[in-house]
């Protein structure tokens, strides 16, 4: 039989233990002074309707070899589409970049950079004459 100081002792340990843990988690993942957490940064998400926005976009990598998407597409060398994320799969855009406008879809979820907003795929990018990362304009297609 155990002594009953003896188990108040390792019940208050266990407890301390598990109060520790909880505070190093939360420490972890709180982002009060711009550290600590990996997690991206929540952006809002832009109102259909509300007119151009600026986004940075760049290619997917030619290293891409992915046959679907997240949105579940095919993703061939034709595929003229988007990756976002938290834009809803399928939803209709303009982009712009220069002199060039092209209404294309989110096909994927992404970008793979952080920093940037949208990744395009190579034949989206190639339509365009988009190269490296820039800025685009961008809206809802009504």
């Amino acid at each position: 039989m155990i002594p009953h100081g003896l188990a108040r002792r390792g019940l208050a340990l266990a407890a301390a233990a598990l109060l520790g843990g909880v505070l190093a988690f939360a420490a972890g993942t709180w982002n009060g002074d711009g550290g600590g957490s990996t997690q991206p940064e929540a952006r809002p998400v832009p109102v259909p309707g509300s007119g151009w926005y600026r986004a940075l976009a760049a290619p997917y990598p030619a290293s891409t070899t992915r046959e679907r998407t997240a949105c579940g597409q095919r993703l061939g060398p034709q595929t003229l589409g988007v990756a976002h994320p938290v834009l809803p799969c399928g939803v209709k855009l303009y982009i712009a970049y220069r002199d060039k406008l092209v209404l294309t879809q989110v096909v994927d979820r992404g970008p793979g950079a952080p920093g940037r907003d949208f990744d395009l795929t190579r034949a989206l990018a190639a339509r365009l004459g988009l190269e490296g990362t820039q800025q685009i304009r961008w809206r809802y297609a009504r």
